[in-house]
This record gives C-alpha cells, sequence and structure tokens, in this order.
C-alpha cells in the first residue's frame, strides 16, 4: 500500500509541476490554441510516467530500478527533442515558422522533463526512508 501512496501523491506532484511549467512556457510564448496540444501531451507524459515508477518500485533493487528508470526517461525525451528539431528544420526555410515551432517543442519536451524529475525525487526519497517492520522485523534486539 505504501507503493501505491507513493505513486499517487507522486502523481499529484508531479502534475503540478508539468502543468506549472506548460502554462508559464504558453504566457512567456504568447500561446494560442494549439497549445492544447501542449497540455493534452503533459497530462499523457505525467500517467506513463507514473505507471512506470509505479512498476519499478516492485523490482528487487527499487531505488537503482528508479534511477535507471530516471536515465532512460531522459534519454527518450533528449532524442525526441533531437527528432523534433531536425523535422522542424528539415522543412524548406520558405515554409518554415520556426518560433512557433520551437515553442511548441519546448512545451512538448520541458513538461515532461519537469514532470520527470519531480516524480524521481519524490519516488526516490519515498524508497531511501524504510517502512517501519511489524512484529519481530520492528522490535531491536
Amino acid at each position: 500500500m505504501r507503493k501505491f501512496f507513493t505513486s499517487l501523491f507522486a502523481f499529484f506532484l508531479s502534475s503540478s509541476a508539468g502543468t506549472l511549467v506548460a502554462q508559464q512556457l504558453a504566457v512567456l510564448t504568447g500561446a494560442e490554441e494549439e497549445y492544447t496540444l501542449v497540455f493534452a501531451a503533459t497530462a499523457l507524459i505525467i500517467v506513463v510516467v507514473t505507471i512506470l515508477f509505479f512498476a519499478v518500485q516492485f523490482f528487487a533493487d527499487p531505488v537503482r530500478a528508479v534511477d535507471r528508470t530516471l536515465w532512460w526517461l531522459l534519454v527518450f525525451f533528449g532524442l525526441a527533442l533531437l527528432a523534433l528539431v531536425g523535422w522542424t528544420f528539415s522543412v524548406p526555410a520558405e515554409n518554415r515558422a520556426t518560433a512557433s515551432d520551437l515553442s511548441m517543442i519546448a512545451g512538448m519536451i520541458l513538461p515532461g522533463v519537469a514532470t520527470i524529475i519531480v516524480h524521481w525525487l519524490f519516488v526516490r526519497w519515498r524508497l531511501k526512508r524504510s517502512a517501519a517492520g511489524f512484529g519481530r522485523d520492528g522490535a531491536s534486539a
């Protein structure tokens, strides 16, 4: 039950962080209706990250598994950033709307990274704190 509540609370914390970053990017870039895609992607990323971090808490060495999950997710988002930027600049220069495209790319990547880092920080903090043992496990010799 501890792992479930850890993931639930991490979900709320990371969703707050991710949507706050998305909201600030929308305000700073003067976003219009198309930024709805960023908020939808942020919600999807939050759910996927929560499921991944919940699952790795059941591994034999959960601290190491959570750390590996963090790095794999950050690598994935880094590759996604490179792919989106490459795709943006592959369009011929006369058809390119770089400023609005790059704000959308930042909106797709940065809230996800904030979500991942906040989720990792909370889950890792909760895993390092040991649960109190019951019965003879909790007794000191």
